[in-house]
């Protein structure tokens, strides 16, 4: 129903003002005091504002988070008085006010802030009616970086970028209207999960949805390269491409042949992998997003790929200028037979991916080289080299302590638990991504002779501590699972199409998790604990089964299952066998507990056969469902601790623009909790595995795994790290992180597209 300004009604709740009349925005009064203190955390612990914080700037009190009180205490009211001054010394100042609900709509649709297509979705008494839902739930954020992160990064500004035009109220709204498009019930479930802190979209979503002049509402991709220049080329121009619309963009190179192999049967003309790896960096570098950022990519290699060695010494700190990578991410694909030739201390043979295709017909990557590595030794077709597979993983582990690369991703054990018909050959630039493609095939002028199923990451995240305390735990992740899939039914990246063809096909999403950590202390659980991993396990194993009732519901409402799933492990039923076949319970008392507690049921055996039955017959709408991106921007306004991985630091130090050193505090730490804050380098790499194993288990894509080290580790430390993880079952390996004394708490970077 088409949306007028007449419609609306008067005395929504309260937007920002301007001045009287005046129909575009100007300097106006202040606002009222209630609508300041819709986005400020009052200061639970002080009834009024100590005498030392008085007449600081926001910046200042901030700071007083690394500065202990006479008696020893962290500051953490500073903090919450940096929040509230805030918003009076910079926010309210440089806002854009508005009398009411009706005018801050006409002019934001009039102006082209707004895409009045998502409003024209409903009526306007609805619309109405969602403002003063939001606004009632008296929203706060309980740290200064959270606030900032938002106004910063999210909110909608003048397109001057001076003034702001929205609270977090407002971009709530919106993002519900334009994703439930035209589901009012789904709009409202969307603003309760969200401004509740249970759901966050990611990122590219947040930011963009429901804005006229916006970006895509994905930002995260993964493109095939085949061993051809039609490809090649092809790979760059998407490169090119999706990093001018704000992507980061993960390729697989394995297929290319390696350096000196034959051309056409003329000997030693192909330059290999790292020609291709500087033409992608310097790609990435141009597509800068208007000088905003870098363009971020990532390439992965298996490791008995010819060139394996080459591929490596790029990100060497003493690396030739004509071969190193700066900027450019590596990730490296490893199958089981290379952990087993270590084992044995044998030598490891590196196969020629053009022989390799010319004797099997397929691509390198759809060889498992694992089965065929003996079968392939033994071929005299197969031009092979041989490395010692010991000294390939202590190279892995040099390179990994001078720059955290190369990301790694563990082929046999991904493909395992992979339910969809077909092979995954890589990940994305965060390692969380994991998903079957296909090669695209082209004709001499680089059009499609035949398009392959390429990747596009949908991702939102669920706090866990608030999901939790849900007052309808299935709601939440069905809500999140109906926001994901809207992201994915209106993605249309037409510049690629091998990405639009995959997405139309898949309707992959991925819902992720943070503040994992942040829920453990809160409950007085340690973390990499037995009953922090048990509650780890309890936990994901509901949200699975969540997210398949939900994606269930929607393959039945709408006739519909992701191209394929008459060849998957859903539909012979096999994936449900581990769960129907034995209970699935808590191990401790306490995690028994929280989930009585928190009145979370947990799915019985009844309950999986019964889910079982049901995917069989109707199937489920979304080919992946979960991944575990290692999120940023989004922990902050969401007050969580990032991902499911330890907190780097009880009060994390960020870089931020001009501002400079920003604090933030752990979620739920006070001054008599904080022996449940131990940091990511005390707890140690085994804790953090064993959590991610648990979960692992229960998630078809993967999580982003960073492992800490502290400044005495050695690379034998980080190799037996990675076969610990190896053997535990995990998926991938994201960064490897070394403490830094030289800081005093931690500076935090990471991945450009999915933790942002």
């Amino acid at each position: 129903m088409e949306t007028t300004v007449e419609e609306l009604t008067e005395g929504a709740a309260p937007g920002p003002e301007t001045d009287a009349g005046s129909g575009e925005p100007g300097s106006a009064p202040q606002p009222a005091p209630e609508l300041i203190a819709s986005d400020v955390a009052p200061d639970a612990d002080d009834k009024a504002i100590p005498e030392r914080f008085r007449g600081l700037g926001y910046h200042e009190l901030n700071a007083m988070l690394n500065l202990y009180d006479e008696a020893g205490r962290i500051q953490f009211g500073a903090d919450r008085e940096a929040a509230h001054q805030y918003f009076l010394q910079h926010v309210n100042p440089n806002t854009v006010f508005f009398h009411d609900l009706e005018e801050k709509l006409d002019h934001l649709v009039k102006h082209g802030y707004y895409e009045r297509e998502v409003l024209d979705q409903y009526s306007g008494e609805f619309i109405s009616g969602l403002w003063k839902r939001a606004y009632a739930k008296k929203f706060r954020f309980p740290t200064f970086l959270g606030a900032f992160k938002y106004y910063t990064s999210y909110t909608l500004k003048t397109f001057d970028g001076k003034r702001y035009l929205e609270r977090y109220e407002d971009r709530v709204c919106m993002v519900a209207l334009a994703l439930a498009r035209g589901d009012e019930a789904l709009a409202e479930n969307l603003v309760d999960e969200i401004l509740g802190g249970r759901f966050q979209p990611a990122t590219p979503t947040f930011l963009n949805a429901g804005k006229k002049q916006r970006g895509e509402l994905v930002s995260c991709f993964l493109l095939r390269v085949e061993d051809n220049m039609e490809s090649i080329g092809r790979a760059i121009n998407s490169a090119l491409q999706l990093s001018k619309r704000g992507g980061g963009v993960a390729l697989s190179l394995t297929n290319i042949r390696e350096s000196g192999a034959p051309i056409k049967q003329i000997e030693n003309q192909s330059s290999g992998v790292i020609p291709v790896m500087k033409l992608l960096e310097d790609s990435f570098s141009y597509a800068n997003q208007l000088g905003a950022r870098q363009g971020a990519g990532a390439v992965y290699l298996n490791a008995h790929h010819p060139d394996i060695y080459r591929f490596l010494d790029t990100k060497r700190e003493n690396a030739d200028e004509k071969i190193r990578i700066k900027t450019l991410s590596l990730g490296v694909v490893i199958p089981d037979i290379t952990f087993e030739l270590a084992k044995k201390n044998e030598d490891m043979y590196l196969f020629s991916p053009y022989d390799v295709e010319r004797v099997y017909g397929v691509p390198f990557t759809e060889i498992s080289v694992t089965e065929k590595y003996y079968e392939m030794v033994d071929d005299s077709r197969i031009r092979k080299t041989k490395i010692n597979a010991r000294e390939f993983f202590q190279t892995i582990a040099e390179i990994q302590f001078e720059s955290g690369y190369p990301y790694i991703m563990f082929e046999d054990t991904v493909n395992r638990a992979n339910p969809i018909d077909g092979r995954i050959t890589m990940s994305n630039l965060c390692s969380e991504i994991l998903q079957v493609s296909t090669p695209s095939r082209y004709d001499d002028d680089l059009s499609y002779a035949e398009i392959g199923k390429d990747i596009s990451c949908n991702l939102g995240s669920l706090n866990i501590a608030s999901a939790m305390d849900s007052p309808d735990f299935g709601q939440t992740v069905e809500t999140a699972i109906r926001g994901l899939t809207a992201v994915s039914d209106m993605s249309h990246i037409d510049s690629v199409p091998s990405v639009a063809y995959g997405n139309s096909k898949s309707h992959a999403i991925g819902l992720g998790q943070m503040n994992l950590h942040g829920y453990l202390a809160r409950e007085r659980i340690h973390y990499g604990s037995a009953e922090g991993v048990d509650f780890t396990d309890i936990y994901f194993m509901t949200v699975l089964f969540h997210c398949l009732r939900a994606s269930n519901k929607i393959a039945r409402e709408r006739g519909e299952t992701f191209d394929g799933f008459e060849r998957s492990k859903y539909a012979s039923g096999e994936f449900f066998d581990s769960y129907t076949d034995a209970p699935w319970q808590p191990k401790t008392e306490k995690v028994e507990e929280l989930f009585a507690t928190a009145g979370v049921a947990i799915p019985s055996q009844a309950d999986w056969a019964q889910l079982k039955a049901d995917v069989m017959e109707h199937g489920i709408y979304n080919q992946n469902l979960q991944a575990v991106p290692p999120t940023g921007s989004i922990s902050y306004i969401n007050n969580s601790t990032s991902s499911i991985h330890p907190v780097a630091a009880k009060i994390e130090i960020r870089k931020e623009g001009k501002i400079g050193r920003v604090y933030y505090p752990a979620p739920f730490l006070t001054n008599d909790n904080l022996e449940y804050y131990a940091d990511a380098y005390e707890i140690g790499y085994e804790k953090i595995i064993d959590t991610y194993a648990a979960a692992t288990q229960h998630v078809d894509q993967g999580l982003s795994c960073t492992l800490f080290f502290t400044d005495e580790v050695t690379t034998r430390d980080i190799n037996k790290a990675q076969i610990y993880a190896w053997k535990k079952g995990i998926k991938t390996l994201y960064y490897i992180r070394l403490r830094q004394l030289a800081l005093s708490g931690t500076e935090v970077e990471g991945c450009v597209s999915c933790m942002l």
